[in-house]
């Protein structure tokens, strides 16, 4: 390719991922993400949210400029394989901050993983999980009986949160969505949104009879006695769109979607 920057690709199994990168390669230089500059992926948003993980595990994260070939796509550009160094000139970029979690089993394991969508406590048996809440050292909810509860980013505000009847956040708020999973008790309870400098901390009061699995992003830490979430500011990730189709724009839009 021709310019200054130089670019990795990264394309999903699915057959039709795997032909679009060919396409790609036969157009343009491509380097080793050790060399590269940015990152363009091809797929859906399971496989950026994949890419991305993989890019904090290796502590080098590139701007991403997705281009989706798979379901949904909210994450993602258009696919084309034409004019790909002038969409990354005009694009858009939006700095997007993960979640840490840091989770405790029932054996004393410590666990710690990255979310950029959602953390979530889902109960691990027909039972329904008892978690207690607290924010920032204050117990908030001494009991939440559901099955079970998550924090939300802005940028995953409109995936599982907003299935779980959680509030769309605008991307750049400064905020992240507490929401219960069917909650049972409190039965009038529907989450809250709270600071992204707010640290939340939940116990499941009964890890043993009720077991709770913690999730972030996709994935699982199973049986835990405890979890704490923060912002981190530390990592940003970086992902460029086309100008039409900015992610803060589309979030915005999601809100009078029917």
């Amino acid at each position: 390719m021709s310019g200054e920057r130089k670019l990795a690709l990264a394309a999903s199994p699915s057959p039709l991922a795997q032909d679009a990168a060919k396409e790609l390669k036969r157009r343009y230089e491509w380097f080793p993400p050790s060399e590269a500059e940015i990152m363009v992926a091809l797929g859906g948003d399971g496989f950026l949210l994949q890419t991305l993980h993989q890019m904090l595990d290796r502590h080098r994260a590139l701007p991403v400029f997705g281009m989706n070939l798979g379901t949904v796509g909210f994450l993602m550009n258009e696919w084309s394989p034409d004019l790909l160094e002038n969409r990354l000139i005009g694009a858009k970029t939006i700095k997007v901050a993960p979640l840490k979690m840091d989770a405790v089993t029932i054996d004393g394991e410590k666990v710690s993983l990255a979310a950029i969508n959602e953390v979530s406590l889902l109960r691990e048996t027909r039972q329904t999980a008892w978690i207690e809440v607290s924010v920032d050292g204050r117990v908030v909810l001494t009991e939440l009986v559901a099955d079970g509860v998550l924090v939300s980013t802005p940028a995953g505000s409109t995936a599982y949160n907003f299935s779980a009847h959680g509030p769309i956040l605008p991307l750049e708020s400064a905020l992240v969505a507490l929401t219960p999973i069917s909650p049972f008790r409190p039965r009038r309870w529907r989450g809250a949104i709270l600071r992204d400098s707010n640290r939340i901390k939940f116990r499941v009061l009964d890890p043993v009879k009720r077991p709770v699995s913690a999730v972030a992003d996709q994935r699982e830490v199973r049986d835990v006695a405890s979890v704490e979430v923060i912002v981190d500011r530390g990592n940003p990730l970086t992902l460029m769109f086309d100008p039409e189709h900015a992610l803060d724009d589309r979030i915005v839009m999601e809100q009078f979607a029917i």
